[in-house]
């Protein structure tokens, strides 16, 4: 059968002109109050663009050339969308493919929101749909690599040994409630990273939910902001960060840590460093592909999670 892989991601915007209808993407069509958009525009103004459909067709290419094998990319959000990646990959012959969200933690508000997408796409091949690689040892190796070296060289601009908060997007509680299984694996990846690091103890790191919602209620925590203020009451001056949520830079990124909590933190007496975001990283792109040729590897008869559709 020909094969394939099918990267999926959150998508975003290539302009702030275009926030106003990437959000109404996001929200299925339901229109957000416009101090929010207005807020959301702004915060792609301060960043000029966000880098993640360059970076995700990169993270694909250096894939596509470990396995030999095409990999496509689809947003759920934003262009190339799911459809048009399927309809290519269905186009171009494609029999059988690997699903991999690049999202490493499972969460129904996104790893699920994606498995919804591409079954709106109706496929017309073969796929298997990974459901959650936070664990998996070369992404592990992957933000270890950056932690060890990013952190060191921070804290020796420091002059003192940073405390390393780890980060992932925050969601409401309702979200994980019934088993979802998305904190837990988020503070596992992080736990599992600290590990990798063998001159990082167990009271040198901390874990911290970003990017609460701007829509109101409660969201999970706690927050990087509240962590910060706590590290500077022990006695720290300064704080690195590493999200261990995303795997390249984007609006969270480059605006809610490299602007937003480095002036928090400046207003408080507190410096600030991050760890390079893994973007097309090399054990990144490894990590993705040795995820997929595990998968393909695999009798079918074995799958757990096969999707047939218009066959």
């Amino acid at each position: 059968m020909k094969q394939a892989v099918l990267l999926l991601a959150h998508g975003s915007p290539d302009s702030p002109a275009e926030v106003p209808e990437f959000l109404l993407n996001i929200t299925g069509g339901r229109p957000l109050p416009p101090p929010v958009v207005e807020e959301v525009r702004r915060r792609y103004s301060l960043i000029g663009r966000s880098p993640l459909t360059e970076i995700t067709l990169k993270q694909a290419d250096g894939t596509a050339k470990l396995l030999g094998l095409p990999v496509y990319v689809g947003m759920r959000n934003w262009r190339p969308c799911t459809a048009d990646a399927v309809n290519q990959m269905t186009a171009d012959g494609i029999e059988q493919a690997v699903v991999i969200c690049l999202a490493p933690q499972n969460s129904r508000t996104s790893v699920g929101l994606y498995r919804t997408a591409l079954e709106q796409a109706e496929p017309k091949f073969v796929y298997e749909f990974v459901e959650n690689w936070h664990d998996h040892p070369l992404l592990i190796q992957a933000f270890a690599e950056r932690l060890e070296r990013d952190w060191k060289r921070s804290s020796d601009a420091a002059g003192t040994r940073l405390p390393v908060i780890f980060t992932a997007h925050s969601v409401p509680p309702r979200t994980i409630e019934g088993g979802d299984p998305y904190e837990e694996q988020a503070r596992q990846t992080a736990d599992m990273v600290a590990m990798e690091v063998p001159s990082l103890s167990m009271d040198q790191y901390t874990f911290a939910f970003q990017s609460q919602g701007m829509s109101g209620g409660p969201w999970l925590g706690p927050t990087v902001e509240d962590t910060i203020l706590k590290l500077k009451e022990q006695g720290h001056q300064g704080v690195f960060l590493q999200p261990i949520g995303f795997v390249c830079d984007h609006v969270e990124v480059l605006y809610d840590i490299d602007i937003g909590f480095r002036k928090f933190a400046a207003e408080n007496g507190m410096l600030l460093w991050r760890a390079e975001s893994l973007n097309d990283s090399p054990t990144l792109c490894a990590a993705i592909a040795d995820l997929a040729r595990s998968v393909l590897a695999k009798p079918e008869p074995n799958r757990q999670v096969v999707q047939i559709k218009g066959m």
